[in-house]
Order: C-alpha cells, then structure tokens, then sequence
C-alpha cells in the first residue's frame, strides 16, 4: 500500500490513491447532475414533474457534488501526496486520516440522499443540515491533526510554498464552516441559523465568498505550486513572489465577500469595502498566475506533447481570467447590470470548470502513474481527447453565458419613455434560450472528457493489478 522513492521514505499511498479515484467518479455524478439541470432549463418536462428530481432540488446537490465532492476529493489526495513528499515522512496519525476519506465520503452520501428531499438550510454551499454539518467538523479537525502533524515531523527545515496554502485552506475553511453553520435544532433535521436579516446575509457571504477564496482558491494553488514545477520538470519561477503572492491572497481575500450583497439592506460602507477589497485582489491574484505559468520558462516545447502540462497550464490562463472578471464585476456600476444574471453563472463555471476542474483533472493524471507504480497513464491520446473536449465545453459555457447574462442585464434595465419596462421578464427569457442549449452542450462536451479519464484510469490502474498477478506456468 504503499512507495519507497529514492529517499527510502516509505510514504502512505492508500488514502491518497482513495481519493484520487473517488475524485474521478464524484467529478462525473457532479457534473452529470449539472448537465441535467442545464438540460432542464431547455427542456423543463425534463423533471418529469418527480420533486426529488427538479431544478430546485438537484442545483444544490450540483453544487455540492462539484465543490465537496469533487473538488474537495482532489484536495484531500494532492495535499495527502504533496505533504508527504515536500516533508519526507510518512502521513501523520493514519488511521486518522483514513478516518477523514470515510467520512468525507459520508458526507457526500448524506448529501445525495437529503438534498433531492429537500432537507436543506437554505444557506449556499451550507445547504447541509445540522446533524451533517457536526459530521464535516469531525472530518475536517481530523484533516488538520493528520496535516499540520505530518508537517511538525517533517524531516526537512524548510515548508514548501504549497503547504503554506494548504494548512491556510484547511484553517480557514474550518473557521468559514463552524461560524456559518451555527443553528438552532428543531428537528432531526430541521434547524435555524442563529443569525437574522442583514447579519444573517453578510454571514453567508462571508462563508460563499471565502469558500471560493480558501477552498477553490487558496487550496488548489497549493495543488499549482507543485504540479506544475513537477510536470514541467522546472523550479517554480520565482520562489519570492510565491511567498508575496500567499501573504497578499490570505490578507485580502477574507474581506471580498460583501460585494455579493450589493445593492442590499447590508450598510453601504461594508458593500463598499467589499469592492475595493475586490479590486485590489486583482493583483495577487495575477502575480500566482504570471508565476505558475513563466514557471514555464524554457520549456515551452513541452506543451506540445504533454496534455498534462497543458490542463495544468491552461488552468492557470483560466484563474487569470476569472480573477480579472470577479473584481470587475464587484465594482458597483458593472454590478448593477451583471447581477441576478446569467454572468455570474459564466464566471463561476470559468473559475469552476476552467480552474478548479482542469488543475484537478491535470494533477490526477500526473497522480495516477506514481500511486499505481506506472511509467505513465494508459493512454497520452485520450488525455489529449479529454483535454480538447473539456476545453471546447468549458468555452462554449462561458461564452453562452456571458451573452445571455449581458443581454438579460440590458433588457431588464431597458425603459420607456413614460418609465415603464420595455421588455417583460418572459421576453428575457426567450432571447436567453438559444444559449441555454448551447451551454448544455458545452456540459456534455465537458461529462464525455470526464467519461475518458474514468476508462483511461481504469486502464491504468488495471495495469497494475495485473502486472501483480503470477505468470502461468508454460504448458
């Protein structure tokens, strides 16, 4: 179960190959679930009229399987990996830690099973109830004991960047999680935040916002700063503004939240701060990015045959877009027209699909071949594949939504002369339908990638299982 390397460290690999594969298998229940309901907004019969399988139902099932199923899965198995390598000692309290990838995976199984029945807080990304709320601060206390532990053994003196943002994600999360999911029980599983009205709303936002920011943000730059120098076979391109690039994110990122809160009850002042917080994050965010890629320098002939270095490289293009359109669009005015429209839906999933998705997906694959003692993945062409299709999905997405949203914000805002609407809420809609079949098809591209990398791990894996079994005697 586990790898010696050429330290002689003898490292746990069986959690980390746990999940790993669960990674794959939550990554394509997620976003099948989304395809679902991105069909259902073309197609509405597509419920066919059963509650537990509506859009209101299955969005927050989506929502979860991509965030905490999927994304969470990935974290779990690279930061597992990445600890243990960067410190050169097995993985701190083991039973410990096996302890977090079956729980985690109990918590993903409540999800499925509450959500569709319409258990649920009502809070975004928090809409698990109290009882699986208590499971997921169990998990995540046992995460940081088994994390923070293998770093205080380490055997080396220095912490690697990656680390930095890790334990900051793993902390963070933990504080964003326990101060969000404060509740009142009514019932097995029914309860109330403790929070009201304009309190309760800035809470929230404060909790969805950093989640982003520590979760989908911090954390899968951890993944960055290791897999990409590893895959390029480079040194990261400078080690100095890695550390900047940390000190400024983790400064500014926890006050961004309130700009999701424009225009609201929330004291003007806090949705002010919120933006200008917003804007300046621009820049540590862009210096990660120009970081992970000139990481690059010198190898650029690399990403014509290595479709790994191509996830991981066009994953970071991606944040840069992302982190240049999220503070653009927490400036009031922008706002005012992009809110409550299908934009943010676009920049979510550019950050969602085009970020977290494709540096997950690249660090599995470069995953895989070490865990399962393979000289590589089973098929460099079908990674090939599976990146073309989830590149060409995740564009036509955004594009479908950038379109629809920007046309959706005109129309809502266009007004006669005498001051009435010039265009009913329907008629918005409407001209939103052609780009809500293309963004269906932009998922399935993106599912059918997912399909491949399952069979070409499958592949892989299965290749090392029989390389285990005995050769039959020659007859």
């Amino acid at each position: 179960m586990s790898q010696t390397n050429t330290l002689n460290v003898d490292y746990n690999y069986r959690v980390v190959r746990l999940f790993a594969l669960t990674t794959v298998f939550w990554g394509i229940i997620g976003m099948a679930v989304g395809v679902l309901i991105a069909a259902q907004l073309y197609w509405p019969a597509l419920n066919f009229e059963t509650p537990w399988l509506t859009y209101s139902r299955l969005r927050p099932l989506h929502t979860n399987a991509v965030i905490f199923a999927f994304g969470t899965s990935a974290l779990f198995a690279t930061s597992y990996y990445i600890v243990q390598r960067t410190c050169q000692v097995r993985l701190f309290a083991e039973k410990l830690a096996m302890f977090t990838f079956w729980g985690w995976q109990a918590v993903i199984v409540a999800a499925v099973i509450t959500l569709p029945m319409g258990l649920t807080s009502s809070k975004e990304y928090a809409e698990l109830e109290w009882p699986i709320d208590i499971l997921i601060t169990l998990v995540w206390v046992s995460y940081a004991i088994v994390f923070f532990g293998t770093l205080v053994k380490r055997k080396t003196s220095h912490i690697y960047v990656a680390n930095w943002f890790l334990g900051s994600f793993i902390l963070t999360v933990a504080a964003l999680h326990i101060v969000n999911s404060m509740a009142v029980p009514v019932s097995a599983f029914k309860s109330y935040s403790i929070y009201a009205g304009a309190v309760d709303a800035m809470i929230q936002w404060w909790y969805g916002h950093n989640a982003v920011g520590f979760l989908l943000t911090a954390g899968f730059l951890g993944m960055m700063y290791y897999f990409v120098p590893k895959q390029a076979g480079r040194p990261v391109y400078s080690y100095r503004l890695s550390i900047v690039h940390f000190w400024a994110l983790i400064a500014l990122y926890i006050w961004a939240g309130p700009h999701h809160l424009h225009y609201t009850a929330l004291p003007d002042w806090t949705q002010s701060l919120g933006m200008v917080m917003s804007v300046v994050l621009f820049v540590p965010s862009w210096g990660g990015m120009i970081n992970g890629i000139m990481t690059l320098s010198g190898a650029w002939h690399k990403l014509k045959t290595d479709p790994i270095l191509r996830f991981l490289i066009v994953s970071l293009s991606f944040y840069g877009m992302s982190t240049f359109e999220g503070p653009m669009m927490a400036i009031k005015s922008v706002n005012a027209l992009s809110h409550y429209t299908d934009w943010t839906i676009g920049h979510v999933h550019s950050g969602a699909l085009g970020w977290v998705a494709m540096i997950s997906i690249g660090a599995i694959y470069h995953l895989i071949p070490v865990l399962y003692n393979q000289g590589r993945m089973y098929s460099i062409a079908l990674i090939n594949t599976h990146f073309w299709l989830h590149t060409i999905g995740v564009v036509l997405y955004i594009v479908a939504m950038w379109i629809s949203g920007i046309t959706q914000g005109m129309m809502w805002r266009a007004v006669n002369t005498d001051g009435t609407l010039t265009y009913s809420f329907v008629q918005s809609l409407e001209a939103s339908m052609p780009f809500y079949l293309m963004r269906f098809i932009g998922g399935v591209f993106v599912v059918a990638g997912m399909l491949l990398m399952a069979y070409n791990v499958y592949k892989t894996v299965r290749a090392k299982e029989e390389s285990l079994q005995p050769v039959p005697a020659a007859a």
